[in-house]
């Protein structure tokens, strides 16, 4: 009875972990900044969150040898998918960006026995197929003379970065405090982007705050820890395929805040990709 309490309270804080992180399609669309700018922004900003509270619980920061170039790498690639998502949010609308990227499930799920040498699930692979439907009703007309081709392209290299990053994670996540890693990972994207300040013109960074803070706390420093510590309780691709309920999330956030609405094949993408987080999640808690 125990456990089953704890699976469901560990499949309640990945949903939580997901609300989160979804703002970001939204904040992504409303932040009037060049995207490096944004995400230099985002990423030094959540670095001060996560470094305050890591000394409040006095969370050590100590990290062996041999984990070092791993979480130096997980941030690269932290910072390329915050990248190219941003780009592919700018250039298409809240749906596409997000969905797009969201064939990060299918990637994980066909990435991971490889990389960790895991045995390959045939379920996943079904169920990263039910997601890939349910995506391609969501945005299916692509046209290659608009910037709406480029996103998808954009969306799906963020997604290959995130399926490494979070498969290589992985196995250090159990050693590991969720917060201290994402300090060490927004310093390192923090860092690597900080010359884009002398790059573009920031005048209007002082209009952004209260967006920028959202999605520095909310979005990253919260939900991303969150994010990371699921991955002591389920597989890479169960936490990816339980996370794609995210689009879903981030499409809501769109209607209210933007005014994006769905057309209806939005509507019975979205009834595929919730139909795969169902049935992960009842596989899982069996």
């Amino acid at each position: 009875m125990k456990s089953k309490s704890l699976h469901i309270n560990h499949l309640l804080e990945i949903n939580l972990a997901m609300l989160f992180i979804s703002t970001s399609g939204a904040l992504g669309r409303y932040v009037q900044l060049p995207v490096p700018v944004t995400i230099a922004s985002r990423a030094g900003l959540a670095f001060l969150f996560l470094l305050l509270y890591c000394k409040w619980k006095k969370i050590s920061f100590p990290i062996a040898k041999r984990d070092r170039p791993i979480l130096f790498l997980g941030g690269i690639l932290m910072g390329v998918h915050w990248l190219t998502y941003f780009y592919a949010l700018q250039l298409s609308n809240v749906a596409i960006g997000m969905l797009s990227m969201f064939t990060y499930p299918i990637i994980t799920a066909l990435l991971e026995p490889l990389i960790l040498k895991t045995s390959f699930q045939r379920i996943h692979f079904v169920l990263g197929l039910l997601v890939l439907g349910g995506i391609y009703l969501l945005a299916p007309d692509f046209d290659t003379g608009n910037s709406h081709i480029i996103a998808v392209g954009l969306g799906v290299f963020s997604a290959l970065a995130y399926a490494i990053r979070n498969i290589i994670l992985k196995s250090r996540a159990a050693h590991y405090n969720g917060s201290m890693m994402m300090t060490y990972q927004t310093g390192i994207v923090g860092f690597v982007l900080a010359p884009v300040f002398l790059i573009y013109n920031v005048e209007a960074i002082s209009d952004q705050w209260p967006a920028l803070l959202t999605l520095a706390l909310f979005t990253t420093a919260i939900g991303h820890t969150l994010f990371l510590n699921c991955f002591k309780h389920f597989s890479i691709t169960t936490v990816s395929i339980l996370s794609s309920i995210q689009p879903i999330y981030g499409i809501l956030i769109g209607i209210v805040f933007l005014s994006e609405i769905p057309s209806w094949t939005t509507v019975m993408g979205g009834i595929l990709i919730l139909s795969s987080v169902v049935i992960e999640s009842v596989r899982s808690y069996k």
